[in-house]
């Protein structure tokens, strides 16, 4: 579906929350380190979770420890690396393991990147990412780059908003949802996802096959979400009316 309506202001009561994080919660920047957690954002998050009796959770590209960091160890859950590492509140954290490859992959990247003005490189503990919102000129070069180190690196290809990332195998967002819906304060709730990209597209069919739904932030396009908002600040917004509504 292309074309969606915006979600109800009731859509969370009796439901489990998963947020996606960059182009959801924050705007996207050039460089991935220039984006901040305000103290307003923090405190929506809490007031969610504290709402939701604790049914909420990050699910992002970002490394879990990244996210940690933003919210200043916040005491929800956090699937980061496209579900390849999962923080649990209790301190329990489980993350595949890197491959040496990523090492040559990361150096190879860095050659084109001081090559090519605005490209940036983002080393990840299960990843490395070529941004190139800087400039875009370089798309056709860094996905070519990209594609061959993925090919004879035999790890996977992810694309993304102005990026293109070479990572582990074996999870995304979808799996990520579902190991996050097994948690006893998950169980039996359903699942609704908020997501900006194409990398978030597994949670948002996650959602809808576990009886929930997903929201799609951004422009409208093909999508397994039901609902969607038309930006950051739609979302926020959004957020705190189901907040309020969950009080009520």
């Amino acid at each position: 579906m292309t074309h969606l309506p915006p979600p109800p202001a009731d859509l969370l009561r009796d439901a489990a929350l998963f947020l996606d994080f960059d182009g959801t919660l924050v705007e996207l920047q050039e460089r991935p380190e220039a984006v901040r957690v305000d103290a307003r954002l923090a405190a929506l998050v809490a007031e969610l979770s504290q709402a939701l009796d604790g049914r909420v959770a990050i699910i992002s590209g970002r490394p879990v420890e990244g996210i940690r960091a933003l919210f200043g160890d916040p005491p929800f859950a956090i699937s980061g690396s496209h579900g390849l590492e999962v923080a649990w509140p209790d301190g329990r954290q489980t993350r595949a393991e890197r491959p040496a490859a990523l090492d040559i992959i990361v150096d190879r990247m860095t050659v084109f990147a001081t090559a090519t003005h605005g490209v940036l490189v983002e080393e990840k503990p299960l990843g490395a990412a070529l941004h190139y919102r800087a400039a875009p000129q370089a798309e056709a070069e860094a996905h070519a780059l990209a594609t061959r180190l993925a090919t004879d690196s035999g790890l996977h290809l992810q694309t993304g908003k102005m990026m293109i990332e070479v990572r582990v195998a074996g999870a995304d967002k979808g799996t990520a949802l579902a190991t996050l819906m097994q948690a006893p304060a998950m169980a039996g709730h359903r699942p609704v996802f908020l997501g900006d990209d194409d990398t978030d597209e597994p949670a948002m069919a996650a959602a809808a096959a576990l009886g929930g739904a997903g929201v799609l932030i951004g422009e409208p396009r093909p999508t397994a979400a039901a609902w969607r908002l038309a930006g950051v600040a739609d979302t926020l917004s959004w957020l705190h009316a189901a907040t309020e509504s969950l009080r009520r």
